[in-house]
């Protein structure tokens, strides 16, 4: 039973990574699972309008008899535990898990409704389960922040992960790199569950982790898309202890997805040894306590903030946040490249503007900014309490457009839009050898140019270079509309020699014509003709 404790751990109820945030997400209409849709967005979680009540952690304890209230038990399949595939407008189907309402930390799941963690961000992602969506009324009103939190996935739009052959979606799979972290773990979990074991791949100091991981998951597909033999779907059945809502379960590691490159989870029963020893892509979680106590330090004035991620509170800091003063991590720093500038339907970005997650966040209320900041990063930052009364500030300006620069410890760099266009700005060009740049020739030395204009329509090639100042020795030109002709006989008082179809045109004819400086290739139609 530990072990089986050990393999349920590394996967089950995965920490938020604070950089992976929600991506807009809507019910579909169509149930059947066939035309998949690639997805832009990072995962399949969403922000949608208030959810129910949060669940205090002081009626769980009171509460007993809503505890004792069995779960789940109204005939439509899909208890706790079981590994499912959800869809919802707008993206392909996502893998997921069944988990009990008692998970999330919030209310019970509605008749017909289901709470789903969904694997690559361990999120717990709703949606009404009412046709049409949860959209109505989701825009707040002027200048009012909105604070915006998860939906429930309703029973039609799952699919147990036996459907792997129908419903998994290889275009997304090649395209994102967070599908293929969902896909990778929920495989993990289902060939953990069926006693699958896979071969070992070989591995050095210069193994390069993401291949290694890239080979399994292949395998792993295989062996998905094949009806998971030799148990079949009846091997993918959760075991008794996971089908209890109240286990608890942690995570104790975490692997930094970084290119799709995820290690797999600890082996049951092996401590991790020291982290000298370990891949530099393993790290451990950071968790929001965590993220607390390093805050508090900073506050007590024990820590330096720019030691600090203050995206995820990570101590493994590799450059500097660019819109406030403090530290971020390399994952934060993938994360907010991919996630910074996505956009609800509203107008607004989908993400925190500090940490690129956050379940509720405000938006602001100036009409020409677009950002908006998460609670937890607010009432962290700023200081307690702050949320609520941006909450209640009406209309509420935030932290980019505010006068003052500094909130509590959250302090906005004076030249943040540079170091924004630093961020984003590639450095791809230092990949290749330098362009060639050729001196100019001294317009005394320059010389008349030979021009070939093929589909020449009304000379408009000779006229721009006229216009250019540029002399024209020899124009030739190809064409046969009558009209096209006349005009640039006109227009340039017989300067231009007429060659006809430029089908006729043989390598003879270039070859007395030229050489050409300039040849004008524009087909029928275009612009330039």
């Amino acid at each position: 039973q530990a072990e089986k404790k050990a393999k349920v751990i590394a996967v089950m109820n995965v920490v938020e990574e604070p950089a992976r945030a929600e991506a807009q997400k809507e019910e579909e209409a169509s149930p059947p699972p066939a035309p998949q849709q690639p997805t832009d967005p990072a995962s399949p979680s969403v922000a949608t309008t208030p959810e129910p009540a949060v669940a205090d952690a002081g009626d769980k304890n009171t509460s007993k008899s809503a505890d004792d209230e069995p779960e789940y038990e109204d005939g439509r399949g899909f208890g706790i535990g079981e590994l499912v595939w959800g869809k919802l407008r707008g993206f392909s189907w996502w893998p997921g898990r069944i988990v009990s309402w008692w998970m999330t930390g919030r209310s019970r799941a509605a008749e017909g409704t289901r709470w789903v963690m969904w694997f690559g961000d361990g999120k717990f992602s709703v949606v009404s389960g009412a046709r049409g969506g949860p959209g109505g009324g989701r825009s707040p009103p002027q200048g009012v922040p909105m604070v915006t939190s998860c939906p429930q996935v309703c029973v039609e739009k799952l699919l147990p992960l036996s459907s792997f052959a129908s419903a998994f979606h290889q275009a997304t799979y090649n395209k994102q790199p967070m599908y293929r972290k969902a896909i990778y773990e929920v495989l993990q979990v289902a060939s953990s569950r069926a006693g699958k074991i896979f071969p070992a791949c070989p591995e050095n100091d210069e193994t390069d982790t993401s291949k290694v991981v890239e080979i399994q998951n292949k395998q792993m597909i295989e062996w998905a898309l094949g009806g998971f033999q030799p148990s079949g779907p009846k091997g993918l059945e959760p075991p008794e202890e996971e089908r209890n809502p109240y286990k608890e379960v942690y995570t104790e590691m975490w692997v930094e997805p970084e290119a799709a490159a995820y290690a797999p989870p600890p082996p049951a029963k092996k401590p991790r040894k020291s982290t000298t020893q370990e891949k530099p892509k393993v790290k451990e979680i950071i968790d929001e306590r965590t993220r607390e106590r390093l805050v508090y330090e900073v506050r007590q004035k024990c820590r330096n903030i720019e030691d600090i991620c203050i995206s995820c509170g990570s101590l493994n800091v590799t450059l500097e946040h660019p819109l406030f003063i403090g530290g971020m991590c390399q994952n934060c720093k993938n994360c907010f490249l991919e996630c910074a500038y996505q956009y609800d339907d509203d107008g607004y970005q989908s993400y925190c503007t500090i940490c690129c997650g956050g379940r509720e966040v405000l938006m602001c209320g100036n009409n020409n900014c677009c950002r908006c900041f998460c609670v937890e990063c607010v009432d962290l930052l700023v200081g307690p309490g702050a949320a609520q009364a941006a909450i209640k500030e009406d209309p509420w300006n935030c932290y980019m457009c505010g006068h003052k620069g500094v909130y509590g410890l959250l302090r906005r760099r004076e030249d943040w839009p540079s170091r924004l266009q630093m961020f984003f700005a590639n450095n791809h060009d230092q990949e290749f050898d330098p362009p060639k740049v050729y001196p100019p020739v001294p317009a005394e030395k320059r010389k008349p140019i030979r021009v070939l204009s093929l589909f020449d329509g009304i000379a408009t090639g000779l006229l721009v270079l006229k216009d250019l100042g540029i002399q024209v020795d020899r124009y030739i030109a190809s064409e046969v509309c009558e009209d096209s002709i006349t005009v640039g006989m006109v227009r340039h008082q017989g300067k231009i020699m007429y060659v006809g179809d430029v089908r006729n045109v043989t390598q003879k004819h270039i070859q007395e014509w030229g050489p050409f400086d300039l040849v004008i290739g524009g087909s029928p139609c275009n612009d330039l003709s």
